[in-house]
């Protein structure tokens, strides 16, 4: 007869779960508050939001670097607690701005701050665990919040992205559940350090079966990139979603698939897996080249930043293949330039909003619409071409350290022409970018009359996109300390 399993609750070291069910928990409160009373003014769930998200940041500065725990399968390392302060700080600018409009009805729902919380927790899952059934459950749990916070924007395109981004999204889960079925048949783990041994101990030797599986895992995680070829739903999903959360989109879901495929990469690569360094650097240039070529026949600058996003994806997925110490310190350096500077991009859409399509009958946001912007509404001019400036990596601005420090990893790790390709590469985005400053500041206003623009834009809003104009024009203050704390928390994951 078998004896019972006993697990002891030391062994099994909450606390590792602590960040995530602060939200879920916090999720769970806001509906059942909603069930007890219902029509609350939105700002009490805006403040409970950003009081669980400051509490869920808490008991992630309170974890202890190389704990494991709920049977292994969490893993506290410094790669998992930066990008878990990246996610929750990116969480705490985007909240406020629920309360900045009243034309965005779904801002009004409390499932809108259980869903996005919910999602939150997912997103930290896939981060802080290097299982991977565990991993994909946080990928499942963080898509499906997504989609519904996506259709809630309840416009006919809103319905149509969530639609897109629901159907990519179950071919990609599909593509992650053979690509971790091959993993487990060939080494008979879903633990990757695991996986990793039992390759290297066999010397790679199944290696037909190893391309088939790493081959899907590349398609599961560029689907959740953005790498081109699994690009085509970004644009359209961005477009149909609500601007700032198309901007949240831009950056958080992306830094959860980078840390991943950091996990799921890295010790191939370490391992001198020649094809997988080769797969993922025509990925990456691939990626950077045909966004930026799509980004300069736009006519609507939502699209314009859909794909421009997509191109610094591919910057970012350089510094995984090039895997070093400084390309990982980098990575992360880099994201956290372009969350301030692409979300704050995305909040100026909003400010531009209008209800009537003036300009265009396909898009909201056409180029025409910015015309004569300075003489309407300066401030918020300037404010926007900072952004582009940034997002071109025009000196000092905040994403010029970014893409400096990741050309710099590629320069000492010997990949010159990589480097060259990401300078040109930015050098043709300053064309689309500076396209935008130019129908802001040398046009004449059209068919607008000053009406297009928030004249008395609300103070929440005002104050994230002044902080994010901060953020990008003083970060060279910034840069060495965030990089040095940076890369203190990559080294003590071993990568």
């Amino acid at each position: 007869m078998l004896e019972p399993i006993s697990v002891s609750m030391e062994s099994l070291n909450l606390g590792t779960l602590a960040p995530m069910l602060v939200a879920i928990a916090g999720g769970l409160g806001i509906l059942i508050i909603d069930l007890i009373k219902k029509d609350l003014d939105k700002t009490l769930y805006v403040m409970l939001s950003i009081l669980i998200l400051v509490v869920d940041l808490g008991a992630v500065f309170g974890q202890r670097i190389g704990d494991r725990g709920f049977f292994d399968v969490m893993l506290i390392d410094g790669i998992a607690v930066l990008s878990q302060i990246v996610i929750l700080a990116a969480s705490m600018l985007f909240i406020p701005l629920a309360l900045t409009s009243r034309r965005f009805h779904e801002f009004s729902y409390p499932e809108f701050f259980a869903l996005f919380l919910f999602m939150v927790a997912g997103f930290q899952f896939m981060v802080a665990s290097d299982n991977l059934i565990l991993i994909f459950v946080g990928l499942e749990t963080a898509s499906l919040a997504l989609y519904t916070l996506i259709a809630l924007h309840n416009r006919e395109r809103s319905f149509e992205a969530a639609i897109k981004y629901f159907v990519m999204g179950a071919l990609a889960a599909g593509f992650y559940v053979m690509g971790a079925m091959i993993f487990y048949a060939l080494t008979g783990s879903v633990e990757l350090y695991k996986i990793a041994e039992v390759l290297k101990a066999g010397d790679f030797a199944n290696m037909t079966i190893l391309l088939v599986g790493v081959s899907f895992m590349i398609a599961a995680l560029g689907f959740k990139l953005s790498m081109v070829p699994f690009h085509t739903w970004t644009p359209d999903v961005y477009e149909g979603a609500s601007a700032t959360l198309a901007g949240y989109m831009s950056v958080v879901p992306k830094i959860a698939g980078f840390v991943v495929a950091m996990r799921i990469f890295g010790f191939l690569i370490q391992s001198d897996v020649v094809w997988v360094r080769d797969v993922l650097y025509a990925a990456v240039v691939i990626t950077m080249t045909l966004a930026n070529i799509m980004a300069l026949v736009q006519h609507d600058v939502k699209r314009m930043l859909a794909f421009s996003s997509i191109s610094h994806a591919g910057f970012v997925m350089a510094a995984i293949m090039i895997g070093t110490t400084q390309a990982n310190s980098a990575l992360f350096l880099y994201w956290i330039m372009f969350l301030f500077t692409n979300l704050g991009a995305f909040a100026m859409l909003w400010v531009s909003r209008h209800k009537d399509k003036v300009w265009h009958d396909r898009f909201d946001h056409p180029y025409e619409k910015f015309s004569g912007m300075i003489q309407i509404k300066p401030v918020g001019a300037v404010i926007m071409a900072l952004f582009m400036l940034s997002l071109a990596g025009v000196p000092p601005f905040s994403l010029f350290w970014g893409k400096l420090y990741v050309m710099s990893a590629a320069v000492n790790s010997d990949y010159i022409v990589l480097a060259l390709i990401m300078a040109i590469n930015s050098a043709i985005s300053v064309y689309y970018y500076l396209k935008l400053i130019v129908y802001m500041f040398l046009k004449d206003p059209t068919q607008n009359e000053g009406t297009i623009y928030e004249q008395n834009t609300s103070k929440p809003l005002q104050t994230i996109i002044g902080f994010s104009a901060f953020m990008t024009v003083f970060a060279v203050v910034a840069v060495e300390p965030i990089l040095e704390i940076i890369t203190t928390y990559v080294q003590a994951s071993g990568f």
